[in-house]
């Protein structure tokens, strides 16, 4: 089993709560402190995003925290070199969310061996469509990693495709368009999640874009399995800033009950 697909096992209810953040907003040093904080508040798996100047899936607040984190001058091995410093202390499973540029430039073979001397679990592309997937996923495979297929509401023809050779978990985006809160989601995550059902019954399955309530993320949890927060969060440390963990961890304690809670 990979190390993200454990991390879903390994929770309450079999239900993951996942947070996002972007590493070096608003500092490294922050970003650290926000891990072992989101750890500790119950997240089981936590998304570090990389910064990249055009990240295309992103809306307003994560595009703002990307833009900050790049002023900080933070680099792919400046957040490498965080998690190194995470794992002293947290075996907390960790995923990378960033865009195929930013691993082309390291190179895909020595981004996969980072992850995999850190103990990270994989890497989530969103700009990579499943039919150029295997460019990253034969290496990310040979480390013992998971490049996470996303499926949207309109992909319900190509979802049993995509589930079919999908590793650790697949990501359901519940809403067209970008990333950011959103009031209501309307889209029938129960029948997306069946699709994949259909064709890999053990697959994990968890809901992402636009949640930013614990009622919202019980709801998704309770069709799926597991709720992805990121915005909310990204946007509460843009307000904040340095003195943001505490309400962070706050903020995340409520979510992760409400996802552990979830039937």
């Amino acid at each position: 089993m990979s190390r993200i697909a454990d991390a879903f096992a390994a929770s309450p209810n079999g239900k993951a709560f996942i947070p996002f953040i972007t590493a070096g907003d608003p500092t490294l040093a922050v970003t650290e402190k926000l891990v072992l904080a989101m750890a500790d508040a119950g997240a089981d798996l936590i998304e570090l995003g990389i910064p990249f100047s055009d990240p295309t899936a992103e809306g307003p607040v994560i595009q703002d925290a990307n833009l900050r984190a790049l002023r900080n001058r933070v680099t792919t091995d400046d957040v490498f070199a965080m998690v190194e410093r995470v794992r002293a202390c947290s075996d907390v499973p960790l995923v990378i969310m960033t865009y195929a540029n930013v691993v082309f430039s390291y190179g895909i073979e020595r981004f996969a061996a980072r992850q995999a001397e850190l103990g990270m679990g994989g890497v989530i592309l969103p700009d990579v469509p499943h039919e150029e997937k295997e460019e990253f996923d034969v290496p990310f495979s040979a480390a013992g990693l998971d490049v996470v297929s996303l499926i949207a509401p309109t992909s319900h023809e190509r979802i049993r495709s995509i589930a079919a050779d999908a590793k650790g978990f697949v990501y359901c985006v519940s809403s067209l368009g970008v990333t950011g809160v959103r009031s209501q989601i309307t889209t029938d995550i129960g029948a997306m999640v069946s699709l994949v059902k259909d064709v890999r019954p053990d697959l994990p399955c968890a809901v992402g874009f636009g949640i930013s309530t614990p009622e919202q993320a019980a709801r998704m949890a309770a069709a799926s399995d597991g709720a992805i927060v990121g915005s909310a969060i990204v946007k509460l440390i843009g307000e904040l800033r340095e003195g943001c963990v505490e309400p962070v961890a706050t903020y995340v304690r409520d979510l992760a009950a409400a996802v552990h809670s979830a039937r």
